[in-house]
Parts: C-alpha cells; structure tokens; sequence
C-alpha cells in the first residue's frame, strides 16, 4: 500500500532482496513474527514455535505482534529466532553460518554437526519420499557433510556408510534408516 509492502509467510521459508525505500518499509509477516527492512536481504523460515530470520545484507528489525516494544535489530551475517511467545535468541554473527542456513537457495542441505533427526527433518521438507529413523537411537548422531535436497536416498547412503546401519530404499513408507527397536 502507500505506506508500507506486505508480504505474508503462509508456510516454509522465503529469501528477500529489498530495494531501499525509507516511505515504504518491508515488512514480512510470518505467524506471530515481524521482521522489517527498508533495504536489504534476508531469510524467513516460519517454523511451529516463531521464526528464523537470517540476514545477508543490511540490517531488519524482528518483533512479535502485541509485543511491539520488544525488538531485536538483526545486521547482516548475523540470525535470531523470534519465539511467538516473544523470546528472542541472537546467534553471534558466523557467515559461514548463514550461507549453511541458506544452502537451500542452491538446491543443497549443508550439516554442519547437526543432528540426524534435524537432517531427516530438512530433507523430508522437500521431497515427498520420505526418510524415516527406524532406531530413535539413531537421532542424536551428527553429520557433516554438503547434500543436494532431492537426494534423500543418497543421504540415506552415506549414513549407512558413515554409522554402517542398514538402510531400507524399498520400504513403502519411506526410506527407513536403521532398524527398528
């Protein structure tokens, strides 16, 4: 509108590149979260608790709505989640950090130590082959490693290279790691 540009979240995650306009800020809404720049780039991925905002260039302000006095400025490498209840956490700015978190743009799942049942997670978010942890045992493990997103089964591969459980790619479920307790 004449005073502002809207766009609302529904599900997911979405990359802004913002022109400058200081008349007609950018606002995002995503659930209970707000995040808004005048001009720059950032990521929005509207999760069940809040939202995570991670900025490439620039700097936004994120807020949730009825707690409009509670605002964190967010500058460029750096990223916060903004809980709905109005909880903030601010990670130190890490840009190696951020293009890991937003890998995804170029079609890839970056690990990092992150753990298997947050891996499983990323790549059930986009692809309708779902993986599926057969052995809860197996969730706290953590991988490194770059994976293109539509390669579940790949990913599936090197971790039953990498912990040498048995992965099963014709169950109809899904593709089932490990077996079950």
């Amino acid at each position: 509108d004449a005073k502002r540009r809207n766009v609302k979240l529904e599900a997911g995650e979405a990359w802004f590149q913002v022109a400058k306009d200081p008349r007609r800020p950018f606002v995002v809404d995503a659930g209970r979260v707000r995040v808004r720049a005048v001009g720059t780039a950032f990521a929005v991925r509207l999760e069940s608790g809040g939202a995570q905002v991670v900025v490439t260039e620039g700097v936004v302000e994120a807020w949730v709505e009825g707690a409009e006095g509670h605002r964190v400025r967010i500058a460029a490498g750096g990223k916060a989640f903004v809980s709905n209840d109005a909880a903030i956490d601010v990670a130190a700015a890490e840009p190696s950090a951020v293009d890991r978190s937003l890998a995804w743009r170029a079609g890839k799942i970056d690990l990092d130590g992150n753990r298997l049942d947050f891996a499983v997670g990323e790549f059930n978010r986009y692809n309708a082959r779902k993986l599926v942890i057969a052995d809860p045992a197996l969730a706290g493990e953590e991988f490194d490693g770059i994976f293109r997103v539509d390669d579940p089964e790949g990913f599936a591969m090197a971790v039953r290279d990498s912990l040498g459980v048995p992965v099963d790619t014709a169950h109809p479920d899904g593709i089932r790691i490990g077996k079950a307790n």
